[in-house]
């Protein structure tokens, strides 16, 4: 009978060595987006998890999800709330639909470029955005990625604002990424990120707006004709831990999972702001034409169609957003 306790008890040592610390059992999460797995966003995603698990001594096993293989944005923001996802990146225009006044960098010329983006995530309005999402939502944003600056693909030649009038362009469904097209007069169709090279190809919609790096890796030159530099949104993705996980982790384990989800933004951010320097040069090798647009003219238009009182964002955080250096 010692015998068989004492090999019971060498088994016990053995299971409790491979799950990492004594008594503390290995925990498995489910980290989504809806990005490819070559883009930045992913193997920097893939660099976090295996990195929380190597400084948590094995006590997390992080499986991460590209490519929408858990849903599309909407539903991994959801999911946050529902229990099937864990960690997710995404935008501010996702979380504004829970909480309306995060989405307000999401109004057209609110960045002048990516620092000072990143400034704005260092900042007061930023941190008091998040707590008001976090309060609302009850999910915690650790980190903040550049996505790169929105520009315009189109199969019709665009020089002015008044040039995409009855513009069949795909826009995500939200209020923010529509008020450009839909001050300009476009008619906007809100198709799913992963169906939008199929819409392009078959005439769908004719044109669609996103980051160089993105156009680029979803392949959407293949199918469009023209590269139109509107600079409409200096974008973002959030690294959101999910509620009901936050509260579950000691405050040393959220030390740890913030520092590392900031480390892999800021390596996907570098890579992005690298690899967007050197696209207008990749688009016109590939036959595409690239052209300027007057911003101004552009910016000017949009502030006299859309309030930002309609899409519920406070007038008073951008301009505070706007004095950031």
């Amino acid at each position: 009978m010692l015998k068989k306790i004492a090999i019971l008890a060498i088994a016990a040592t053995a299971m409790l060595a491979a799950t990492g610390a004594p008594g503390r059992a290995q925990t498995k999460l489910k980290w989504a987006h809806v990005y490819e797995t070559s883009e930045p966003f992913h193997t920097a995603s893939v660099w976090a998890a295996q990195e929380i698990g190597k400084r948590t001594n094995g006590r997390y096993q992080i499986d991460v999800y590209p490519a929408s293989q858990l849903g599309k944005e909407t539903d991994i923001n959801q999911g946050l709330s529902l229990g099937s996802v864990d960690i997710i990146i995404s935008g501010s225009s996702f979380a504004a639909k829970a909480y309306p006044p995060i989405g307000v960098t999401y109004y057209p010329y609110t960045f002048r470029d990516a620092d000072h983006l990143l400034a704005y995530t260092k900042s007061d309005v930023f941190k008091e955005l998040a707590k008001g999402y976090e309060d609302k939502s009850g999910h915690h944003i650790v980190a903040v990625t550049y996505y790169g600056v929105r520009q315009t693909s189109s199969n019709k030649p665009i020089k002015s604002c008044a040039d995409m009038k009855g513009l069949k362009i795909r826009v995500p469904d939200v209020p923010a990424y529509l008020a450009m097209p839909r001050a300009c007069g476009a008619n906007t169709a809100p198709i799913a990120f992963a169906e939008v090279y199929l819409a392009l190809q078959n005439g769908t919609v004719e044109a669609q707006e996103n980051p160089l790096t993105t156009i680029e890796a979803k392949k959407f030159y293949e199918v469009q004709k023209y590269i139109v530099l509107t600079g409409h949104i200096v974008d973002h993705l959030n690294t959101v831990i999910a509620g009901g996980l936050w509260k579950k982790l000691s405050e040393e384990d959220r030390k740890i999972f913030t520092e590392v989800a900031q480390e892999a933004a800021a390596k996907a951010t570098e890579e992005i702001k690298a690899k967007e320097a050197k696209l207008v040069t990749f688009f016109k090798d590939k036959g595409l034409t690239v052209t300027e647009v007057n911003k101004d003219e552009f910016r000017d238009t949009v502030m006299k169609a859309i309030s930002f009182e309609s899409f519920d964002y406070r007038k008073s955080d951008w301009d505070r957003i706007q004095a950031i250096k």
